[in-house]
Order: structure tokens, then C-alpha cells, then sequence
């Protein structure tokens, strides 16, 4: 049996008191572009799909591409076993998360509990949006539950999007006998709260849309951003 190091605990209070106690490093590291924004990758494994590729697959995605990653439950449980949630994790993330990372010590994947500690997530993003001035629905992050089944996820996922966080599925929940509630929930709610759903089975295809989703939000901060009609899926995965 192989075993592998996590880090693992990181309150509210920790990360910010890593940033010596305010966010605005992190905040000055997200306006500047090392870190292109946060994504909270949660939720559970399905039997319907191979363990643990989703959570992987899509967080290797996020961190190269210099978006951190936040997780809970059974994710942090792939996660950790990928090695993704060590300090040395770090050299696995792009030029401007792994300097952070490097100059904090920490590793590019944080964990911050269990399945129903999500809320801490969003207290951080609460703290972020305070710190600005700005409403959560602004900020560039987004959620993530690749592989999620339980009926405990779908109240997770809800408030998330209430709170104002695009959030993607990795697999379709069972709304799709309604064409009136697919539309309020992946379209017609961002009108409402700032934030909607989409489903995406395929991690890669799902990376390409949080990455265009945080880069849109970039632009709308006026911050220095990438034009999300320019990202991708790479040619060979594509093909």
C-alpha cells in the first residue's frame, strides 16, 4: 500500500493569517495576475464515473493555469492522494500561483474540511468581496462538483449560486424532464442572484469554462485578463 503527505485544516483564520491577517495580499496577488482567481472544488465520488478523474483531473487544470484551488470532503480525499496537497504541489502550478504558494509555504490546493464546511469557502469569499467593496457575484471564482451524488450536494450547490457563484457539475442532476427549470437554473438565475449552474461531464471542457467564466470577471473588475473567447480546449484533447 503507497502512502502520500497532506496538508490539511486551513481555517478562514489560518489562510488570512498567513496573508498576515488581511486579504489584501491575496486580493493585490489577484489584481496583479499571479493568481487569475479561486475555485472551491467539492463534493463526492459517483459510482457512474471513474473515482477520483473528475476532482484530479480539473484541479491539475485550475492550478496550471494560476487559479487556487479550494477543497472539502471527498475531493480533498482525491486530491490528497494525487499529491496536490503538499507545499511541493506547487511546482505542479503555474509560474504566478507557485510563486505564491512558494512564498507562503502553502500548497496550491487548500483544504478546509469537511463536506459541510463549505461555508467557510464562502466566508473567505465574503472577505474578499468586503475588502473591495464588491458583491461575491463579481469576484473571479466559481465552484466545482465533478462527481457529486448525494442529495446533500444539491443544497450545497444551491446556496453557492444563491451566494452569487457560478457553479459547475460534473454530473446532470435529474432536472432535465423540465425545460422550465433547466433554463431558470443554468440561464434565467443569473439575472437574479449573479451566478447560474452549467453541467459538464468532461473535467478538461469544464476547466475551459470556469477559466473563461473567471477571466470575464477579471474584465468586468478592470483588472489585467485574458480574452475568454481566446481559451481553449488543447488541439489534442479536442480532437
Amino acid at each position: 500500500m503507497s502512502r502520500t503527505s497532506v496538508e490539511t485544516g486551513f481555517s478562514v483564520e489560518s489562510i488570512v493569517g498567513a496573508l498576515g491577517g488581511t486579504p489584501k495580499p491575496l486580493v493585490d496577488a489577484i489584481a496583479e495576475g499571479k493568481i487569475r482567481g479561486a475555485v472551491g472544488v467539492v463534493g463526492c465520488n459517483n459510482p457512474k464515473i471513474p473515482q477520483d478523474h473528475g476532482h484530479v483531473t480539473l484541479t491539475r487544470r485550475l492550478i496550471e493555469n494560476d487559479i487556487l484551488v479550494v477543497v472539502t470532503g471527498c475531493a480533498a480525499v482525491a486530491n490528497g492522494k494525487a499529491g496536490q496537497m503538499v507545499p511541493e504541489a506547487a511546482d505542479m502550478a503555474g509560474p504566478g500561483l507557485r510563486k505564491v504558494c512558494k512564498a507562503l509555504g502553502i500548497p496550491p490546493v487548500l483544504h478546509m474540511g469537511s463536506c459541510v464546511d463549505n461555508t467557510r469557502i464562502l466566508v473567505l469569499a465574503a472577505a474578499l468581496a468586503d475588502h473591495l467593496g464588491v458583491d461575491i457575484s463579481q469576484l473571479p471564482l466559481a465552484g466545482a462538483a465533478p462527481e457529486w451524488y448525494s442529495e446533500k450536494a444539491v443544497a450545497i450547490g444551491a446556496y453557492v449560486v444563491a451566494s452569487g457563484i457560478y457553479t459547475v457539475l460534473g454530473v446532470q442532476p435529474p432536472i432535465f424532464g423540465s425545460k422550465n427549470v433547466v433554463n431558470l437554473l443554468a440561464n434565467g438565475l443569473d439575472g437574479v442572484v449573479g451566478a447560474k449552474f452549467a453541467v459538464e461531464p468532461d473535467p478538461e471542457k469544464a476547466a475551459v469554462l470556469i477559466r473563461r467564466h473567471i477571466e470575464t470577471k477579471r474584465k468586468g473588475l478592470g483588472l489585467p485578463h485574458i480574452d475568454p473567447e481566446t481559451i481553449h480546449l488543447p488541439e489534442k484533447v479536442a480532437a
